[in-house]
């Protein structure tokens, strides 16, 4: 944006996986994109424990739950701070995603629905992680543009 190359007025972003992660964090503290875009993704680390594969390495790293606390919700500051997001978002993931399974694109799809922030869940079926369907990668790209058109390039 200082260097010319984008317009203030028409940010989005996105990502996947880890990115989806930093998209969520990214639109709970800050206001200016119009649209965000979060794929596999998690706001809400401490619904994640034991629900993924991740357990015995959030354990080593992190500490569990009740002896870490804080540490945990600052994890999850995009769900607790879900308040403070305005940005339209669309959340995208699969029904066998076991690395970050659904459930973390469904708390933040909830939240912002009763926020009325504009946004929208589309749960592949039968997808990992990576999807591996021509058909459902193929829909996942068209709703990617489809998404910033609205509210990036031609918002109303």
């Amino acid at each position: 944006v200082k260097k010319g190359l984008a317009d203030p007025k028409r940010l989005g972003l996105g990502g996947r996986r880890y990115g989806g992660i930093l998209t969520d964090y990214t639109i709970a503290t800050d206001q200016r994109f119009k649209a965000a875009i979060s794929g596999a993704g998690a706001a809400n680390q401490i619904s994640m424990y034991g629900g993924d594969e991740y357990v015995l390495q959030y354990d080593h790293e992190l500490g569990p739950p009740w002896r870490s606390s804080d540490l945990w919700l600052k994890l999850s500051y995009p769900f607790f701070h879900a308040d403070r997001i305005h940005t339209p978002t669309l959340f995208l993931g699969g029904t066998r995603d076991f690395n970050v399974p659904i459930i973390g694109s469904e708390q933040m799809y909830q939240a912002l629905r009763n926020l009325d922030v504009p946004t929208q869940l589309v749960v592949y079926p039968g997808q990992y992680h990576l999807f591996t369907r021509p058909s459902y990668i193929h829909d996942r790209l068209q709703r990617y543009l489809a998404w910033f058109d609205k509210y990036v390039k031609n918002p109303t």
